[in-house]
């Protein structure tokens, strides 16, 4: 099965003979060996690149193993790139190589090598890219299929793909198994014996089942506002165990470092400034959030959401939640002020969406009432609300734009009709 990830690819090959390593990062099991020795590989030889000078090594497999030495592998590597022209240096697992940054900075100074690696994030996080290659590094993130690129190798209807996507998640090897018994097993061992194992490893964590609580309690409350005193009290009352809030920032951070979820902070647009506490978190991929929480919690309006917030990224957005103030009047019948929310405030450029994500419409009220917050932004950007089903886009009489779901997420210009 050929699955094209357009979207990287291209990010790649923009970025060819720029003179830095490009580095691709990403949830584990995303595909990035896949876009790198496949999709990318056969761009290069559709351009006319010679085969010999195309090196490609995965330093996880076995016959490599001899290779993850550096006193090993750069004669290697100095003998295959001695001919005339460009070579593509293709390395897979990279972190897995003893002294790799100052092995790939050797590399890159040999001025006819072009290098491309992958890392596992376990090891190999965004945030060391910056650190690692002091300027030399060039990153392009990996994320899971979204559900157009999910959709163009699944057999049946989209509601029917939808309904898969919304359980089983977007991660390739998925749709190698045939039954649901099958796709909840892989993820549940996967998450089990791969990213638990590797962020407990990695960071020492001397409590797994501590963290191994709090993501339980994050995948539950997908999309809901909290911060680490919130949660430090829901361990009292509901664990009946104390646990610090740094503890919990912490774990919270390997999270994100292992990119098992992402974030959206507050952001106040009348005042243009950021609320830094309380936060929304998401998951990157439903999959693996249903498997944490073994496939009993599914609801398929903060499922909505979350989708929606990973299409956004994957399109290159900033995505914050955005905060108004309404005036409102109390039980009492008195004047007061009150805080509405917006979803999602998308920033790319010069461009800024406001959307809802609203699981149903079903009557005038319920549309006011999406509206409302939308209408107080003090501004002319465009506005929008993404619903789970409605016949076509349109336009409300207040100027906001109505689509279903399917419109925004299989459309890439879906945000510009």
């Amino acid at each position: 099965m050929v699955i094209q990830r357009d979207i990287y690819l291209n990010r790649l090959i923009g970025k060819k003979h720029n003179g830095l390593i490009k580095v691709v990062t990403g949830l584990r099991r995303c595909g990035k060996s896949y876009l790198l020795f496949r999709l990318f590989k056969e761009h290069l030889l559709s351009e006319g690149v010679d085969e010999g000078h195309i090196v490609e090594i995965a330093f996880d497999a076995f016959e490599n193993k001899a290779l993850r030495d550096p006193y090993v592998l750069l004669p290697y590597l100095k003998e295959r790139l001695t001919g005339q022209g460009m070579y593509y240096v293709l390395l897979d697992e990279v972190q897995l190589l003893e002294e790799f940054e100052a092995v790939l900075n050797s590399l890159l100074r040999m001025g006819n090598t072009d290098i491309y690696v992958t890392g596992s994030n376990a090891r190999f996080l965004s945030k060391d890219v910056i650190t690692e290659f002091r300027g030399r590094g060039d990153e392009v993130h990996m994320c899971p299929l979204s559900f157009g690129e999910f959709m163009s190798v699944y057999p049946g209807d989209r509601q029917e793909g939808w309904n898969e996507y919304m359980l089983y998640g977007g991660l390739p090897l998925v749709l190698n198994y045939q039954t649901p018994e099958e796709k909840i097993s892989f993820l549940k061992a996967l998450f089990e014996e791969t990213y638990i194992t590797n962020i407990v490893g990695r960071h020492r964590v001397r409590n797994r089942a501590e963290l191994e609580e709090l993501l339980d309690i994050l995948a539950s409350g997908i999309g809901s506002l909290t911060n680490p005193s919130k949660l430090s009290a829901v361990f009292k009352s509901v664990k009946k165990k104390t646990i610090s809030n740094t503890t919990i920032k912490n774990y919270i951070e390997y999270f994100a470092d292992s990119f098992l979820i992402d974030s959206a902070i507050r952001y106040d647009i009348r005042g243009k400034r950021y609320i830094d506490t309380p936060v929304k978190y998401y998951f990157t991929d439903m999959g693996l959030r249903n498997a944490r929480l073994s496939f009993r919690q599914v609801e398929e309006t903060h499922m909505m959401e979350n989708v929606i917030f990973n299409e956004l990224k994957l399109r290159g957005f900033n995505v914050d939640v955005g905060v108004v103030v309404a005036n409102a009047t109390d039980k009492k019948g008195n004047g007061c002020r009150k805080q509405l929310e917006i979803d999602f405030v998308c920033n790319k450029g010069s461009k800024r969406y406001y959307i809802q994500s609203a699981y149903s419409i079903p009557d005038q009220a319920k549309m006011e009432q999406e509206q409302r917050s939308l209408m107080l932004t003090g501004d002319f950007f465009k506005k929008i609300i993404i619903t789970k089903s409605v016949p076509a886009p349109y336009y409300s009489p207040e100027g906001v734009l109505v689509m279903g779901v399917f419109d925004f997420l299989l459309n890439p210009d879906s945000l510009e009709q």
